[in-house]
């Protein structure tokens, strides 16, 4: 079995002896070839040419942001045709290995991997020896003729922002830990627009809601983590179903704050309150905006938008585990 490792050496968690550990342990499984990516979209170029290389597994050491690139490479392949998405998509694309390195490896947690790189290579190879793969389903955003696949999570609005403001911080030197993401979320949430709401809410059979200041569209849940804790905003989202929203309308402390506890607390329910927006298991929705607002997927800030389609794209992808 020929597998290729994109390995991330950038990834916050791992270190050159680590990646030789985990290296030799999948080498000794599987015929592998080891490619480090250089630049922001190498680990999508990459995977783009598994399929017409021949490889049967795409693994990759990296974090959310490596593994969303590799994602997305493996569904748009080059100088090969586009598989269909069949109830087997192991029979058209590579199946995917995920090792975490980042800060918050949010797709790997999701997928029931241990956190630790070491441990989760552990399991991985249980899985490649067992047999054992997951279909996953992802969601697809579109806009200005631009399309992009992402695992867990997308948004529009106040969580974008802060997306953005730790990525201003990280250009800075600094590392986005979830304590920064934390610190920063407070300290942006003084800045932020509570009074002017930007984004009306459409879709095939949905009700138009309008009013909304910041949308969450889940893949999976949890949608992030907080170190060990999980931050659960749509609880019934998962990668057997269509696409989840939360969205709301109202950012003041006296709505946000129950909101924030509820998710931060509650592993099964849906927050409450008529100042929200939910929706569940749906295929596709647009969020249109009256002006440009901050847009972030699976972690990696995407600059302001007005527009905004969302597709869920059931059995896109295997995944050993």
């Amino acid at each position: 079995m020929r597998a290729m490792l994109l390995v991330n050496p950038k990834a916050t968690t791992t270190n050159a002896r680590t990646r030789d550990v985990l290296i030799r342990a999948l080498g000794a499984a599987v015929e592998l070839t080891v490619e480090e990516t250089r630049y922001r979209g190498h680990a999508a170029a990459l995977a783009a040419t598994s399929l017409a290389k021949g490889y049967d597994i795409v693994a990759v050491l990296g974090g959310d942001g490596t593994i969303n690139e590799t994602v997305n490479g493996l569904l748009n392949p080059v100088n090969g045709d586009d598989a269909p998405l069949l109830d087997d998509p192991s029979t058209g694309r590579p199946a995917l290995i995920v090792i975490p390195g980042g800060s918050a490896n949010v797709f790997a947690r999701a997928l029931g991997l241990p956190n630790d790189p070491v441990e989760s290579t552990g399991a991985v190879l249980e899985a490649l020896r067992d047999g054992r793969r997951r279909t996953v389903g992802l969601g697809q955003a579109l806009w200005e003729g631009q399309s992009r696949y992402f695992t867990f999570c997308s948004g529009m609005g106040y969580d974008a922002e802060v997306v953005r403001a730790v990525e201003g911080l990280r250009g800075t030197g600094r590392k986005a830990t979830p304590t920064r993401y934390v610190n920063t979320a407070l300290r942006h949430y003084l800045a932020t627009d509570k009074h002017h709401p930007a984004m009306t809410l459409t879709g095939p059979g949905i009700p138009t809601a309008r009013g909304v200041f910041m949308a969450i569209v889940s893949n999976t849940s949890p949608w992030t983590y907080v170190r060990s804790r999980p931050v659960r905003p749509t609880p019934w989202a998962s990668f057997e179903t269509g696409l989840d929203l939360l969205g709301l309308r109202r950012m003041g402390l006296i709505s946000l704050t129950p909101v924030i506890r509820h998710i931060l607390t509650e592993s099964d329910a849906l927050p409450s309150g008529r100042h929200l927006v939910q929706l569940h298991d749906e295929p596709e929705f647009t969020l249109t905006a009256d002006r440009p607002v901050a847009f972030q997927l699976d972690g990696d800030y995407l600059g302001e938008r007005e527009t905004v389609t969302f597709r869920s794209t059931p059995n896109a992808l295997q995944v050993l585990v």
